[in-house]
């Protein structure tokens, strides 16, 4: 919970420097950037997944 909590509170810090410095926001459309974030993350879970199913040494 700690990590979510230092997370949100960078991403905020982040956006509003951005937004003070008048910079676009680093961060992709809200729906893509979410689509993106399960991707990589699900990503990762097939690849533990099949690493321990097939290459199990």
């Amino acid at each position: 919970m700690k990590e979510v909590i230092l997370s949100l509170f960078a991403g905020i810090i982040i956006g509003i420097v951005f937004k003070f410095l008048k910079l676009p926001l680093p961060a992709p459309p809200v729906l893509a950037g979410v689509i993106g974030i399960v991707g990589v993350y699900s990503g990762g879970l097939i690849a533990d997944w099949l690493f321990k199913t097939f290459f199990n040494a």
